[in-house]
């Protein structure tokens, strides 16, 4: 259904290493635009290819209008983890990387009972949350 979804910020180097180690931790690297002018001031996370023929990612750039960025009232965007483990490192990297906290990593039976989540805000406010769905329980390390 979705392309692309797309978030302000006010200071891409920061919203960078933000993005860099959060969805890092969850397999997802860095778009590459090379070559590509007018990508100029925007940085991008998923899969962009063919020059966008091909695009499902997550883009953060500065508002076009010139104002600030801020963050949508009741906006959300939720990313697919593989593992609890995905979850909680997701978690750990928001917050190690000036994010907020927004719910710890758990098992949230409330939506379904196997709906294992944590909530976080980036340094600009937007809410982001990272999803594993299929476990009802932590799987053994070994």
């Amino acid at each position: 259904m979705f392309t692309y979804v797309c978030v302000g910020t006010n200071d891409l180097n920061r919203a960078t290493r933000f993005y860099d180690a959060t969805l890092g931790a969850l397999g997802i690297g860095r778009c590459d635009t090379s070559g590509e002018n007018e990508w100029d001031g925007w940085a991008g996370w998923g899969t962009y290819e063919n020059g966008g023929a091909t695009e499902v990612a997550l883009w953060v750039c500065p508002p076009f209008d010139g104002k600030s960025a801020t963050p949508g009232n009741g906006t959300m965007v939720a990313l697919t983890a593989m593992s609890w483990s995905e979850v909680d490192e997701f978690h750990a990297a928001a917050l190690a990387t000036g994010g907020t906290s927004e719910g710890a990593p758990a098992l949230r039976p409330q939506y379904n009972p196997d709906f294992y989540a944590a909530y976080v805000r980036d340094p600009d406010g937007n809410k982001l949350a990272a999803v594993c769905r299929g476990f009802t329980e932590r799987p053994i390390s070994r």
